[in-house]
């Protein structure tokens, strides 16, 4: 079993969930989140005023998946979201050694 983190822009969520949805991830957990990276920050403009930001507004998705699916998610993920400037996310994978469905006790690929 594997976690996959995709960090990416708020304006490519609807592109990224569609593509997912197309491979059949049916299932995500989603999460604001800020950052501070190569950007440094984003400029805020309100009531006409110009004002720069510490960090920067993304969104992190996290995948529970098999190992077999981990290069289509990433494929999805990096079609979808990539706008080709700089600020576009990060993608992470991590090994996950077990998953339990609560409802059910099922475990492994089963619980997903």
């Amino acid at each position: 079993m594997k976690k996959i983190e995709a960090i990416i822009r708020l304006s490519r969520f609807e592109k990224v969930r569609d593509a997912l949805a197309k491979i059949g991830v049916r299932f995500f957990t989603l999460k604001e989140v800020k950052g501070y990276g190569l950007q440094k920050g984003e400029k805020i403009v309100y009531r006409g005023s110009s004002y720069d930001s510490d960090y920067i507004a993304r969104l992190q998705i996290d995948i529970l998946t098999t190992e077999d699916m981990v290069e289509h998610i990433i494929a999805a993920i990096l079609e979808s979201g990539r706008t080709g400037d700089v600020g576009d996310g990060k993608i992470t994978v991590i090994d996950v050694q077990q998953v339990v469905r609560i409802r059910t006790a099922e475990t492994g690929a089963e619980a997903v």
